[in-house]
């Protein structure tokens, strides 16, 4: 997007370059909501579809020919979990899966244990929802959660607003859970009333959920319900907390912020290291920016974004980083132009009460203007940094940092330019702008001297959350809700405008290097073929633990050295246009070109950061994909090695569809998380899981062997499988088909496949 300091009409010219850019996949988009029943489609520019479901849609309870149950969701993004806050039961799914459930296919799953999370105590009175859900975050990631429900009881969590617990609800994924429920209680029921919610429903929300005992007191321990464990939280004991500098869970105290960074640099490359030497920890690089002199070094602020769901959906923190941005104005306090700042609200909600408390202006000042209403730096789509910054920070090789208020940051994901990146509260990434560095301690440390040469502290400036609340009662009433949503549908003049046909079959062009007809069902036969066995099949990548969805389909900017560049560019696109890999998720042909793109991409084979595998038969290093093709070509089958939480983050299908394309016909790995595994299931592709004990390690497996997984004739879900190698050594491993209904699409090759057989039954 472009640079708010810069720019002050930057959200509007944003908007227009997202039309420009995107015109066909909104043609299509539009063309959808003409073609089948029953699908509505809130405009672009709007917001993040999860703000706008807790804000908006949600009911809580629907009514329905006299009778009443209760709202239920799925959605295709991993934070749909965000609506549990709201007390309405929620996940993500694969996208694959959620198109078999459009097309009336049920969802099946193994019951899940639920894991009983109790709150206790009262936060201090510094603490933010951030801090709160970031410890959570790393406690829950240490007791282990992944596919299980939890549901948050206790009295602490009466001291929590709807927004806070939507923003805990909103982290669930970071912390593995399949769901994470807060019971609707009297505070849920306020809520739907401050966003203008009729009134005549919320007399019967609140009526049937008391009939049926689904209305919860925190207070009244009579009513805790039985779960398989219980883990317990202080609320007292939370304190100012980053996450960083790779991974959501890996939270660090304000307080601690400098010496961690400090040991991450020299550290061993790794989720907590970037391997520098210690000679050249405190190398800085001089550059020139818009006349004026700067400089660089490692852990330099280049990247400051307030933006995700995760946090702009909370008045609290966003009020909050208004009344700060308010006293660090007045107390002369500025951010260096160089860096990059943003503000990206998940709803317009956000714009009105910060216009109308009288902080946006101050935002402003310090850089923080609206440049769009969505995911942005959270999923990697912030755009270039200055060149003079690129320059410095490749002329130092230094690890530059990105603090933003999202809920991951792994690497390769926010930017390429930013190796170190800190989720933070909305507050502390304003704060982190205006020092320029995480290496600061701020109890100790000023913020910045003004220009009056007084130093200015963070304790300085900080706003209390009794002060935030007042001015949250004051501002955040029903009637901008109302004023907001009740034209959402119509206010995009450019939606509204727009052309799309209104066939019934969608008319592929031939000539579009964004909607191209995918080849998932080509030769596709009415009759069944059986499950064969894999044999001799060649390992295209050797990964460790935590290897994303962003590792496997990035999301974000297209390299122009990538296999994908090549492919834009032999159909004469120039650079400029190439967009992202996330606009181009309706092209195939780009998809699997940027599958294992990723440039923080760590594969065991060439030991360094890079989207390149060695193609086996020859030993040539060279980008994935054409490995890959290398390998189909000559009809050999492949496998992905892992290790723990393979899939980890978005729920991407793409990251499964695309390792499709490449041939890969098994993945094995030591775990994988929910749905991930499940979108691999409904693709055809094998999710292998080493037996517990057993790893790429312990076994002695040098990738380089070729794998024959025998399968045979009669499957049951979870069922152990050898694999020999050629070597003539074998192991064995479980299958992680969880449920029949998985078998099934197995059989079929796939969820889709199917899906189009069982239709043409029909």
């Amino acid at each position: 997007f472009l640079h708010s300091v810069y720019l002050s009409d930057s959200l509007q010219k944003n908007q227009d370059l997202e039309f420009e850019r995107n015109r066909e996949r909104f043609e299509f988009l539009k063309w959808g909501s003409k073609a089948f029943r029953n699908m509505r489609i809130i405009p672009p520019g709007s917001g993040i579809v999860h703000q706008v479901n807790l804000e908006y849609l949600a009911r809580v309870v629907f009514e329905q020919d006299e009778y009443y149950y209760p709202d239920s969701l799925v959605g295709t993004d991993s934070h749909t979990t965000m609506i549990d806050g709201l007390g309405v039961l929620g996940w993500g799914v694969g996208g694959i899966e959620a198109e078999a459930v459009m097309l009336g296919q049920p969802i099946s799953m193994v019951l899940p244990e639920v894991i009983g999370y109790k709150l206790q105590g009262t936060p201090n009175k510094y603490i933010t929802s951030t801090d709160i859900v970031l410890t959570v975050t790393k406690h829950l990631r240490q007791v282990g959660v992944v596919g299980k429900f939890v549901e948050f009881f206790g009295p602490g969590v009466a001291q929590l607003s709807i927004a806070d617990r939507a923003t805990i609800a909103n982290m669930c994924p970071e912390y593995g859970a399949t769901a994470a429920f807060f019971p609707v209680d009297q505070i849920s029921i306020h809520y739907l009333k401050q966003t203008g919610r009729d009134a005549e429903k919320l007399s019967y929300i609140e009526k049937y959920l008391k009939a049926v005992g689904m209305f919860r007191d925190y207070s009244n321990t009579a009513q805790d319900p039985q779960f398989t464990q219980v883990v317990e939280l202080d609320l007292s004991t939370v304190v100012p907390c980053c996450s960083g500098p790779k991974r959501p869970q890996d939270k660090v105290a304000v307080s601690e912020m400098k010496q961690d960074f400090k040991t991450c640099l020299g550290a061993k490359q790794g989720f907590k290291g970037f391997q520098v030497a210690p000679e050249r920890h405190d190398v800085r690089v001089s550059f020139q920016f818009n006349g004026a002199e700067y400089s660089l070094s490692h852990g330099s602020v280049v990247i400051a974004a307030i933006t995700s769901c995760t946090n702009t959906s909370n008045p609290s923190v966003m009020l909050g980083a208004g009344l700060l941005a308010q006293r660090a104005v007045k107390a002369g306090l500025s951010v260096k132009p160089y860096i990059k700042t943003s503000l990206s609200p998940g709803s317009g909600v956000v714009t009105y009460y910060l216009k109308e408390s009288g902080v946006m202006d101050f935002l402003s000042q310090l850089g923080f203007e609206v440049v769009g209403y969505g995911c942005m730096t959270c999923i990697g789509n912030s755009g270039p940094l200055p060149e003079p910054v690129v320059e410095a920070i490749t002329q130092g090789d230094l690890v530059a940092a990105g603090v933003l208020s999202g809920n991951r940051n792994f690497e390769g994901r926010v930017h390429p330019n930013t190796r170190a990146n800190y989720l933070a509260s909305p507050p502390l990434v304003i704060a982190y702008a205006i020092a320029g560095t995480v290496r600061i301690d701020f109890e100790k440390e000023p913020l910045a001297v003004n220009s009056q040469g007084k130093e200015v502290f963070l304790r300085d400036i900080w706003p209390t959350r009794e002060e935030i609340q007042a001015v949250e009662r004051q501002f955040v009433i029903p009637a901008m809700f109302k004023e907001v949503y009740e034209k959402v549908e119509k206010v995009n003049e450019r939606w509204n405008s727009l052309k799309a046909p209104s066939d019934k079959l969608y008319a592929w062009d031939p000539s579009s290097t964004y909607i191209k007809s995918p080849p998932f069902f080509d030769g596709l036969t009415r009759e069944l073929q059986t499950p064969k066995s894999i044999t001799d099949a060649y390992v295209l990548l050797d990964l460790g633990d935590s290897v994303t969805t962003d590792h496997i389909s990035p999301a974000g900017n297209i390299a122009r050295n990538s296999p994908a560049a090549r492919y834009l560019t032999s159909r004469g696109l120039t650079p400029r246009e190439f967009n992202s890999y996330g606009s181009r998720r309706g092209n195939d042909a780009v998809m699997a070109r940027g599958t294992f793109a990723n440039i923080r991409l760590l594969n065991k084979f060439i030991n360094k950061q890079a989207p390149c595998t060695i193609y086996l038969p020859t030993g040539e290093t060279m980008d994935v994909f054409d490995a890959a093709e290398k390998y189909q070509q000559a009809g050999h089958p492949l496998l992905i090695l892992a290790g723990k939480e393979y899939g980890s983050g978005s729920s991407r299908d793409w990251a499964a569809k695309g390792p499709f394309l490449l041939g890969i016909k098994a993945v094995l790995a030591e775990s994988y998380e929910r749905i991930h595994r499940s979108n691999l299931v409904g693709m055809g592709v094998i999710p292998l899981e080493y037996l517990p004990g057993d790893s790429t390690e312990s076994l002695g497996l040098s990738g380089r062997e070729r794998y024959t997984v025998i399968i045979p004739p009669q499957i049951t879900p979870r069922m152990t499988v050898d694999i020999k190698l050629d070597t003539g050594k074998s192991f064995q491993a479980k299958m992680r088909f969880d449920t029949d209904v998985e078998l099934t699409y197995f059989h079929h090759g796939g969820i889709l496949n199917y899906m189009i057989r069982k239709m043409s039954e029909n």
